[in-house]
Parts: structure tokens; sequence; C-alpha cells
């Protein structure tokens, strides 16, 4: 076993290592007897394609008698002496790492012992790569300056780290976690071990990470044979490979000079024992007697004081230093009075009333104006905070939740439930509009003299509030001249989602049915189950029952509703014991359902097991009714199923019927909202639209709205509005709090259950699933280098539409490359000896044979399932079915009666995954194999359930087989990345940014590394 160490060197990280077979041709005595040489190192860390040197250096090591102490059990066995353990060094080869090497290869190691087979990483691995994550932290907030040091008679431009406040505390905190190892390497000629602390090493470690994302970033510009100053130079050097100043020795006395004093005073502040602290006062409450205003403002105060770094509590007022009153006897040479002034000059560029109270000799601070405050509070504190100083606030600014803004508050008056059900979304309710604070309400006299004092901040009632009292004047007018709301609007108010609701903080309070209605929306209020229907034939288990009492509910309100169970869960049947129900309460409408091609039979053969006295039409096909014979034919059926495109097609007559329900199977179908299958959908008439699907995100929650919209118009506002409101924060900014506004207010509307979790239902075994990585043929390295160079070059200059298009032709090519050279070349030419991949699918069929178990083996190509087909069978001699697109419908269930129900059935049943993803039921398979893995994980998950569903009575495992170092590598890293988004709101995933990507990061995820390939 090898185990690699990495350990800092000067100016840069070297890798050595330890090798459980000592080597026997040592070139010197002190040769680390255990240690592996350049070649074995090479070979263990692969290319870097980055800088690497080898060289010989110093490793200094706790040692008994000959021998150096291993690392752990894996890299040897420890010497037999008894001797106490001493530090001796040991020569050792090692592998000099560039900043770019290093970056690569901490990231290739990251959270893993094992680099590879036999190759074990040292815990330093671990340590440097969470360093450099602190070095992109300092970067990535411009918390660095430029600067110049010493070389002989030359002048180095670097970028150095800055370490203030909270950032030196962590400099400190990771300081003392650093392996000892991590700084045992000396130069081939020190004669005593390393001297420098762990503190000043990481601190050289970053400077160097920090100085090499800066430097990268740049552009160097041409040098054009010379330079007008020094300044220039240095700038130029800033940014370049060669980071010499190239000036006259007296001009680059002269920068180093002024280099230094410009870092003085930050140098000063960054070191000093004290830190400046600027406490925000607030103005005198006023008397307490009855003639007070309820409304007052005044002047407000900021206190400068001093804070020493090692005891936040006490604070030096800045009149005390300037009258000589303290000294620090334990910092003797600290000089308060000049860090206070050199302090407050900084704070003056950002907070322009500290630079107003410097016109004075001694300032202990400075009066602001109501608006003064308001804008330090909002935005020069948190400048001053970022530049390392001390900021007080009070305590209702920065108390969670509690910067307290006045609301608009509705209350509705609660009409009489009326016998026969005539309350329904339309019901229109009386409205009582006030504006409150907190739990109190605003008189108009208070709001009009709120808005004559024009303040952002006021003091109301004993508590600071900001405020802009024109906009809650304007709004609260504006919801007074409603005096009247729909249900179904006072419903949209109540979740916030309402466009004007969120923008204006309005809140709605009701009583009696209303507030009972609301409760049971936003899941306070109990629904109640009710009886299956007495027709109904068959038996819902728990979570089933929970589901079909919320489609009722939502149903006799005339609210739509997203039942988004995973597959398996039944969704059918509970969907067909709600419509018994309401057939069975008197309601004879027909109602429409929509749905996939492949799934109409499916739901006509579950109708007539579950609820056979539901009258089911299925209209398609060429023969299918039209026109008035079609409404004729409809209004004697209870549920009429179509597929998308029939209804596409005939949404003329379809429209005309009014349904008492549509209801989209696979809703996912309807994700683009532009889309004229979309459209048609939303402009389908009925009092009740139902969505069933298990992946309402896709893509991203983009997909939401089209879904929504279709369930329950103007929910989520315009598109615009969603865009503005959840779309960009969510998908771009990662914004948490937009996310559980999204999921707040569609929370009502989506009931999601899934199968792993054990409260919904605990008769499924286990999922589980494996990525088995493959390697490459030296063939199938050739075919994917040659469509590399043949897309860069194609793609350089497009854009666009040709630009989306070129990079999906590519990815599908290099899959296939990655599948088999034959699928790609399209040449019927020889299988065996060709795929990585495909001898990974022989060796775990080879198992799963063996032992007796059956599998399923996806592949989202045609022609790549006909070579499965043709391997197995020709390699393991058994019968293997391929079901694909141009498999008829009789010998597609064929196929699955024989696989599912034949003892002596198929082992091995191969299927394509637009054919077979969905609408089967496979569970006598225990294993699932994804031969070429999808873009889209829901497909990928939903194709899985075929056998991971009810019925399903052993452990099912489920193989991803990926090709390590290629786009598929690169692809899985991301999506698992990105699901994260779509999770916080419904759960799903993403696919569409692929060909979103820059060219940069498009060949990130291209890129081959060819460490991974089979020879």
């Amino acid at each position: 076993m090898l185990v690699l160490h990495i350990a800092q060197l000067e100016d840069r990280l070297v890798l050595w290592g330890e090798d459980s077979t000592p080597r026997l041709d040592l070139p010197s005595a002190k040769q680390h007897p255990g240690c592996a040489d350049t070649d074995t190192l090479l070979d263990a860390i692969g290319p870097l394609d980055h800088g690497t040197v080898a060289n010989e250096a110093t490793v200094w090591l706790p040692s008994r008698g000959n021998a150096p102490v291993p690392s752990s059990p894996l890299a040897g066995e420890a010497p037999k002496s008894r001797a106490r353990p001493r530090i001796r060094p040991w020569r050792a080869p090692v592998i000099h790492l560039d900043a770019d090497a290093a970056a690569v290869f901490l990231q290739r190691g990251q959270d893993r012992p094992v680099l590879k087979p036999g190759v074990a990483l040292g815990p330093e691995v671990a340590y440097w790569y969470r360093a450099r994550l602190f070095g992109l932290s300092l970067a990535t907030r411009q918390q660095y300056l430029p600067t110049v040091t010493r070389s002989g008679d030359r002048l180095i431009a670097s970028w150095k780290p800055l370490f203030i406040g909270d950032d030196a505390r962590r400099l400190a905190d990771l300081a003392g976690l650093m392996p000892p190892s991590a700084r045992a390497v000396t130069d081939v000629t020190a004669t005593q071990p390393p001297s420098h602390a762990a503190s000043a090493v990481l601190r050289a470690f970053l400077g160097g990470t920090v100085d090499h994302l800066v430097r990268d970033a740049q552009d160097p510009g041409a040098a054009n044979g010379g330079f007008d100053s020094a300044h220039d130079a240095w700038l130029h050097a800033l940014s370049s490979a060669d980071m010499a100043v190239a000036a006259p020795p007296d001009q680059l006395q002269r920068l180093h000079r002024q280099v230094t004093e410009w870092h003085r005073p930050i140098a000063a502040a960054v070191n000093a024992p004290y830190r400046l602290c600027l406490r925000l006062e607030e103005p005198s409450e006023p008397d307490d007697d009855d003639d007070a205003p309820a409304i007052v403002q005044g002047d407000w105060y900021l206190r400068y004081l001093l804070q020493p770094h090692e005891d936040h509590s006490l604070l030096l007022p800045a009149d005390t230093v300037w009258k000589g009153g303290y000294t620090d006897d334990r910092n003797p040479d600290f000089n308060p009075r000049e860090f206070l002034l050199s302090t407050l000059a900084q704070a003056a560029n950002v907070c322009p009333p500290v630079a107003e109270s410097l016109q004075s000799a001694r300032p202990g601070g400075q009066k602001l104006t109501t608006e003064q405050a308001h804008r330090f509070l909002d935005v020069e504190a948190p400048a001053l905070q970022q530049a390392g100083l001390g900021v007080l606030l009070p305590a209702w600014w920065t108390r969670r939740g509690s910067r307290t803004r006045p609301s608009i508050r509705a209350r509705v008056k609660t009409p009489t439930m009326q016998g026969g059900g005539h309350i329904n979304m339309s019901t229109m309710l009386d409205l009582d509009v006030q504006v409150a604070l907190g739990d109190q309400g605003i008189s108009p006299e208070e709001l009009a003299a709120l808005a004559e004092l024009k303040a952002p901040l006021v003091r109301l009632r004993g508590q600071w509030v900001e405020i802009n009292a024109d906009e809650i004047r304007e709004a609260a007018d504006f919801w007074r001249a409603k005096e009247q709301v729909s249900l179904r609007d006072a419903v949209h108010i109540g979740l916030q989602t309402d466009d004007r609701a969120a923008d204006d903080n309005v809140s709605l309070e009701a009583e009696g049915w209303v507030a009972r209605l609301m409760e049971q929306l936003d899941g306070r209020g109990r629904i109640e189950t009710p009886e299956a229907p007495e027709a109904f034939q068959g038996s819902l288990r728990p979570y089933q029952e929970t589901g079909y009492a919320w489609l009722t509910f939502l149903r006799r309100w005339g609210l739509g509703a997203c039942l988004a169970d995973d597959m398996g869960l039944g969704k059918t049947i509970q969907t067909l014991a709600a419509l018994q129900l309401d057939q069975q309460e008197g309601n004879d409408r027909p109602n429409l359902l929509v749905c996939p091609t492949s799934l109409m039979y499916n739901w006509q053969r579950e109708a007539a097991k579950f609820t056979p006295d539901l009258r089911v039409m299925l209209h398609h096909g060429p023969g299918r009714r039209r026109d008035a014979v079609f409404h004729a034919a409809a209004a004697e059926q209870q549920l009429v199923v179509t597929s998308y495109g029939t209804m596409l097609r005939d949404a003329g007559f379809l429209g005309d019927v009014h349904w008492r329900a549509v209801i989209l199977d696979e809703a996912q179908n309807i994700k683009n909202p532009v889309a004229r299958q979309a459209r048609a959908a939303r402009n389908l008439p009925a009092d009740h639209r139902v969505a069933l699907t298990g992946t309402p995100v896709e893509n991203h929650v983009g997909d939401l709205w089209s879904i929504m919209e279709f369930l329950n118009p103007g929910l989520l506002g315009t598109q615009a509005q969603f865009r503005r409101n959840y779309f960009v924060p969510i998908q771009a900014d990662r914004d948490q709090a937009a996310a559980r506004r999204l999921q707040q207010a569609i929370g009502p509307f989506i009931l999601r259950r899934v199968k792993t979790d054990r409260s919904i239902i605990d008769d499924l075994p286990d999922k589980r699933e494996t990525r088995q990585y493959c390697g490459l043929t030296r063939e199938q390295v050739t075919l994917y280098e040659a469509v590399l160079r043949d897309a860069e070059a194609r793609m350089e200059d497009q854009e666009g539409i040709q630009r989306r298009a070129s990079i999906l032709n590519t990815l599908t090519r290099l899959k296939q490359v990655c599948n088999h050279p034959r699928q790609m070349l399209a040449d019927n030419s020889p299988i065996a000896g060709r795929s990585g991949k495909l001898q990974r699918l022989h060796d775990l069929l080879d198992e799963i044979i063996a032992s007796g178990d059956r599998a399923l083996v996806f592949s989202q190509f045609a022609e790549m399932g006909s070579i499965i087909r043709q391997h197995v069978q020709e390699n393991f001699g058994i019968e293997t079915p391929f079901l694909h697109g141009g498999v008829s419908r009789r010998m597609r269930d064929a196929m699955v009666e024989r696989f599912q129900n034949d003892p002596h059935g198929p082992q091995v049943f191969v299927l394509s995954l637009k054919a077979g993803g969905s609408g089967l039921n496979l569970p006598r398979a225990n294993h699932v194999i994804h031969y070429d893995r999808w873009w889209n994980p829901a497909v990928e998950n939903q194709a899985t359930d075929r056998a991971f569903r009810i019925g399903q009575t052993r452990d099912v495992h489920v193989h991803k087989l990926i090709c390590a170092g290629t786009l598929e590598d690169h692809i899985d890293a991301l999506i698992e990345a990105k699901d994260e988004t779509a999770q916080q709101v419904v759960g799903g995933s993403s696919e569409r940014w692929l060909t979103e990507l820059s060219n940069a990061e498009l060949r990130e995820v291209l890129a081959l590394s060819l460490d991974h390939a089979d020879d």
C-alpha cells in the first residue's frame, strides 16, 4: 500500500510517499527505507496537466533505531525497537506541485482516504484542501492587498491576504489543527528540523494561494518594452507570471518605501491589540406625560470606542483616550491616541458622518439625523464590519425578525355557511382593512402623522420602527377601496402568494369556517377522511387514505391539487377512489383524464379493477368520435381518457365540454408554459383540476409555475412576477427565504410522499444505489478526444440555438463513445474487448445470474440496447428480451408477463428508457442497471421504480455505470450539487443547465482524464 503525504516547503507544496514494500537500492544511508520513488509517485497521482518537478528533500520523522515509524499500518510495520521515538531526518524523493497542480490534486483527494486502489492519502491532504478553501474565500471576498517584498536586489510583486476580525480567528483555529507532518519537510541541505510555527506555515500557504488566484484572474497586458514608472511596472508584475518589478534600482527603493508607508496604518490596525468600535445610540425617550405625542423622533449619536481584541466586554470611550486617562500596561508600546486617529480616518472612507466629525480636534462621536442613522444601519455598518471594525447596533435592529414595519391587516367578515354547498371559491367576502404595528392598530391620525414626518425611523408607542409611511398609506387605500374580496383571493392573500400582499406585508385574519379553511390549507387544521366509496373494489393503505381525503377536500372547494407521490405509491388508486366518491355523491358529469399514450390502457385496466361502476371511454386513434358525436358520448361517461397529443389535436371540441374535473397524469408534460400542449390544457374548462406526477420539478423550479397555473390560475402571479419573486432568487442566488416562501405558497396544493420515508410506508425493502466506475479502452480514448477536438472547432463561434444544438449533439456522441465504439461508429463491428463499460456490465451480470437474481438493464439508446442484448445472449447463453419503441403492444405485454411471472423466464430484461421507463410493474427484478446515465435524475429514478415499488419483497440494488474521468463523471457530480435546489421546494432535479454553460465550463465538463483509461 502506498500512503501519500503532502507538506509545505518554502513557497509550494511537495508530495512524498510511504510504500509498504521497502526499497533495496537506496542511494544513501539516510534514504527513507520505505519511501516511494518518483515514478511510483507520478503513477499514483496520475497526470495533473500542470507543473510538477521531481526532486529530493529531507523529511523529519519520528524514528526508532534505524527506521522511521510508519504513519499508519498501511505504510508498513513499526520498528521492533522499544526505544523512545526521536525526530530524525530522512531523504525522500518528492514531487513539487505548483499552484495549479496542487489545486487539482487537492480537489481530487478531498474527503477520500484512498485516492485509488492501493493508494491511500495522509491526513495532510484533507487539511490542505480545507486551507485552500479558506484562501478561496479570502480571494472571493477581496480580503487582500497588493504588496512588494525584497529578494536580493529585486522587488517581487504579490497579493497579500488580510486577516481581519473573523478571518484572524479562523486563521488561528486552522493553524491549531495543522498535522505535524504538514510542516515536516525541509531542503536537503537543512541540518535542523523545521522551526516555523504552524501559523507561519499556514500564512505562507495562504499567501501563495491568494496570490495565484488573484494573479490568475488578471490580464497582464503587454510590457511594450518598458514602463513609464515603477508603479506601472509594479502593476504589470502583479498580473504576470514574472513577479519581479522591472525598474531602475532608485525607483525600486522609492516604490518599496511608498508601499510600506501605504501599508503602515493597515498593518497597525490589523496587529493592534484593540479595534475601533462605533456604537449607534438612540435619541433619549420623551417624558411620560399625557401630552406626549404618540410618534416621536430626535437626534441620534454615533459614539467612538476602543475595544480590546481579547475582551469585547471592555469598551473605552474615545473621550477618555483623548484626555490621556488610559494606559495599557500589557502593551506599553501601543499608542491609543495615534491608533484612534488612524482608524477613524479609515472609517471616514466608508462613513461620511465620521469624516465630518474629524473636523474637530478630538472627536468622541458624531450626532446623526434620522436619515443618517437609517443609512448607517442599512449601508455603512455592514461595510465597517467587513473592514474589521466593531459596530454596536440597537437590539431592536439586530434581533432576528424584529425590524418592525407597519403591516396591513385585512379582516374578512365570514358569511353564514349556506345549505346545499353554495359557497365556493368565487364567494365574495366583506373586508375590514386597517394598518397595524404588530398586534396594535394604527389610527388614521397616527398614519397621517407618520406620513408628515417623512422619516425612515420613528419611535411609535415605545418602539422604534422602520417605515415608509407614504407606501403604507397608498397600500391601505388600495385595500380599503376593494371592500370585498373573493374567497379565492383571500386564500392567495393568506398564503402570501398575492403579488401585492407579498410586496406590502398584508396579513389576513378570519373567523368561523373561513378560518377553519385557512387552517386546513396551511396544515394546522385536520382534514376529515371520508369513508371509502361503497363501489370501490380495493383497500387503501393509511397514506393512500390521506391522499384520497386530501383530493376530496380540495375538490369540494374547487381548488387544484397536485398529487406528487413517488412512482409506485398508488397515485392512480387514490384518484380513482376520489372519482368514485364524487360519483357516489351525485355528481354524474364526465371527468377528463389526459396521460401519455402508453398509460391510457393502464388507466382503463385499473379503473375496471378498482372502480368497475365508473363508465370509462378511451378517446384515441383514427376512429375516435368528434364534435357533437363526442359530446353526446362523453355525457354518458364518468371518465374520458385521452392522450396529450389527442388533447392538443382535439382541443376545440374538448374545450366545449365543462368537465367536472380535468386530470393530468405525468403532468410534467406541461412544464413548458408556452408550449401549445400546456396552453391547451389550461384552456380546458373544469370545476376542479388535478395534476399527477412523481416529478413536479424536472428541470428547475420554473416548472412549478406552469403546473400551478393549470391547477389554480393566478396562485403564483404572472410568469414575470414568479420569475422575479421566486425563480431568480432560488435558481441564481440559492435564496433559502425565497424557497421557503414558495414552499409555503404551493404547500397546500402539493402532496408529496416518498417511498423511503418509513412514516409513509413501512412494507417496502431498501433501495441501495451504487456508482460503478468503468475505464476506457484505448479505442474509446481516441474516439473521445476526436469528438472533443471537433466540438471545440465547431462551437467556438456558435451562438444561441445553433450552439445549444451543437452542445447536445456533442454530449450524445461522447456518451455513445463511453457506451461502445460500435454504437458511435454504427459499423456493425465486433463487440468484445472494446468497451470498459460493457466489461463492467458483464462482470455484474455474471454475479447476478450466478445467484439466481433478475435484472433490468436500461439504456436511452435503442442501438446500445441491441448491442447489450447480443452480448448477453452470446456470452451467457440465455434469452434476453429487449423492449424498445418499435415493439408492439402485444409483444410488450408478452415480454412483461414472461419476465414477471414465468419461473423459468429471462433473468435479464433490456429496456430502452423511453419505452420502459414508466408504466411498467416489474418487482420480480431486484437489480436495476443504468448502463448509460440519463442527464435528468428524475427520469432515471422513474425507471428504477419499475422494480422498487409495491410488491417488491427484496432489497433493490441499483447500479449506475459511469466512465470515470469523462463527461459522465463530471455531469454526475454537477447534478448531485444542483439537485438540492429543487428538493427545497418539492423534490426534483435539473438538466437544462448543460446547454447554458460557458465554453470554459463546458470544457471542464467534457474534459477527459486519461488516468482512468484501461490501457
